[in-house]
Formats: structure tokens, sequence, C-alpha cells
């Protein structure tokens, strides 16, 4: 060792760039419609989701029941579908190369079961219309947190209190309530709508908490997520309906009606894709949880707006089975936000009445 330079013999190593990722993943910017959500704190990150959500879907909602009000067009949800997986990918593409960022985090792998859980969330969903009255899509779109609760558990892993539970089974009394009043005052209620709907929630459910884990472990973009799941999706759907022969009635039917067809389509999947972006940030920033808890109060919102543009036929069970809904909802997040929130809990109020029964249990001997 040379004393006149102890540093000669110091060597340091640096690791290469792949083992620090393992260990340390750099913080990202996330960019959502041109808005960096991360120079916001928490709160205007959520309010900004939150509003975003709700305007885009709400407008993705009505165009989706006009598209489905035009005579003939119900048998036609997959190319519905099929077209708006082209429009979304045809979206992701552009915002990709606007912010350029044209690499891929997420191995194709994982894409193909992302693609193949979307093709079924939003393909039988698009089809149920054609069977189910529009409020009964959307309420049980909205107990989505009963399977994603499920998911969460076999996915990730995760556990739920009895506050949870009980938001679970209130928002399955509601539904169920809700699809027997949907069969008694719907002429045409058919029993096949609730199976598509049924199976559309289950991917659903399977699929944000499939995003979510995949984004926190690979570090993706909101737009490497839409354009490579909706892109491979629409692969799917396109050799689904050439299979079957599905594709040349409803390239005919179209044909006919471009406007009321291709033109909504246009804006449907313009808005939607917007809404799904804030979602993905939801997903991204708070989890997906939280994502399909905002994403529930829309819907309720969307139910509203249904009875007020379009006729249907009405009945009182609707608003008692979705008040169920709601207050299982209610309880998702005062479970998430108990911390924040002065109401008290469950086990509190008991044991509150129990020492006020034996405060007056002498007086009244």
């Amino acid at each position: 060792m040379d004393l006149n330079n102890p540093w000669k013999n110091i060597s340091i190593s640096i690791p290469s760039r792949d083992t620090m990722s393992l260990h340390i993943k750099p913080k990202e910017d996330i960019w959502v419609l041109g808005i960096n959500l991360s120079r916001f704190n928490k709160p205007a990150q959520f309010f900004i989701c939150v509003a975003g959500v709700f305007i885009f879907y709400l407008i993705y909602g009505y165009l989706q029941e006009l598209i489905f009000s035009v005579e003939g067009f119900k048998p036609f949800g997959w190319y519905l579908t099929l077209v708006q997986f082209g429009f979304y990918s045809l979206f992701g593409l552009i915002e990709l190369q606007l912010i350029q960022d044209r690499k891929r985090r997420i191995p194709a792998k994982t894409y193909m079961l992302i693609a193949f859980l979307t093709v079924g969330t939003m393909g039988l969903s698009n089809t149920s219309l054609g069977y189910l009255n529009y409020p009964t899509q959307v309420i049980f779109k909205c107990c989505k947190l009963i399977p994603v609760m499920i998911g969460g558990v076999l996915i990730q892993g995760k556990k739920y209190d009895i506050t949870d539970v009980s938001a679970a089974i209130f928002m399955s009394l509601g539904l169920i309530w809700f699809t027997l009043a949907d069969s008694k005052v719907v002429p045409n209620f058919n029993v096949t709508g609730i199976i598509l709907i049924s199976m559309a929630l289950c991917a659903d459910a399977v699929i944000g908490n499939v995003q979510e884990k995949a984004m926190k472990l690979y570090n993706g973009s909101n737009s490497e997520m839409v354009l490579y799941s909706y892109s491979i999706g629409f692969v799917y759907i396109l050799f689904g309906l050439l299979f079957t022969s599905g594709i040349s009635s409803a390239v005919a039917f179209c044909s006919k009606h471009p406007v009321q067809t291709y033109g909504y389509a246009f804006f449907f999947s313009l808005t939607g894709y917007f809404g799904i972006s804030f979602v993905l940030a939801l997903i991204k920033l708070f989890g997906a949880l939280v994502a399909v808890t905002v994403t529930t109060g829309r819907k309720a919102v969307t139910i509203i707006l249904s009875f007020f543009f379009f006729a249907k036929p009405f009945t009182f069970q609707y608003i008692w089975s979705g008040l169920l809904v709601v207050f299982g909802i209610f309880l998702n997040v005062y479970s998430k936000n108990r911390n924040k929130m002065s109401l008290p809990s469950i086990t509190r109020l008991w044991n509150s009445v129990i020492q006020r029964s034996i405060r007056t249990l002498p007086q009244s001997v």
C-alpha cells in the first residue's frame, strides 16, 4: 500500500442500470392529456383524475346508449368494440408520438393477457346492451367492487375487513333487487344479457388488479398500456369476427348509417380514451380499489342521466335498490378513509349502546 497516495488501490464499482432497476425504480412523471400530474400534490391529483373520469365518461355513457338506440344496431355490439379498439390504438399511437416515449416496458406476454381481459370486459359489456336495459347494465358495473375484492385477494394477496365485506353485501342485495325490478317492468328482459354483463364484470375485476400490478412492477406509462392492450385486443376481435362471419352484416349496416354509427363511434371512442387515461392514472397513483370506487360513483350519475335523456320504464324499486348500492359504495369509501373521517366505527357504537344501557339499568330498577 502506498502511504503517499492512500486512494490509489481503492476501486469503486458501479452496478449496471439493469441491476439497479431491480432494486431502485426511478420516479417517472405521470402525464395525462398533456397534464403532468407529478407536479401536483396528492389531493390535487385525485381531484383532477376524478374530474376527468366524470366529465369524459358521462359523455361516453350518453353516446354509448345513443348508438344502441339506432334501430337495428343492437346485434352489432362486437363490431362496435372492434371500431372502438381501433380508435383507441390510433389515439394511443398519436399520444406516444407526441410525448416521444416509444419504449415498451411491460412484457408482451402480460399485454396479451390484459388485451384478452379488455376484450372480455368491453366486448361483453357492449354486447349485453342488445339484451339489457341500459341502467341495469350500469348497475351491474357499479358492483365491480365485489369481484375486484376477490381478485385482490387471489392475485395480490390483499385482506379486507368487515366494513369492506359489508359494502359488498349491500351492493349484492341492491344488485339483486334492481335486476328483479327490471325483469318486471321491461318487456324484452333477457337472461342472456345478465350472463354477458356478469362475465364482463368478472373480466373487469381481474383487469384492474393485473394493470395495477404490471404498472407498479415495470413502471409502464398510461399511453403504453392503452396502445398495446387495445391494439392486441383489436387483433383478437378481428379474428373472432372473421371466424364467425359476423363482420360483413355489421359493415353493411354501418355503411347505410355512417353518421349514427361511425360518427358517434368516433366521439364515443375519443371520450372513452380520455376517460381510460384518467382511470389508469388513478390506478397508478391510488390503486385499483380507489379507481373502482370513483368509476362506480360516475356510473350512479350515468343511471340518473339515462332516465332523464332516454325514455324507458321506471319503478321506485330502482331507487331503493340503487340506494343500497350507493350505501355499499359509501361503506367502501369510509373503510379506505376512516382515519380522515370522524364517523365512529360499528364496534364503538355498539359499545356505547351497551354502556348507556348499563348506566340506566339501576335507575329503571
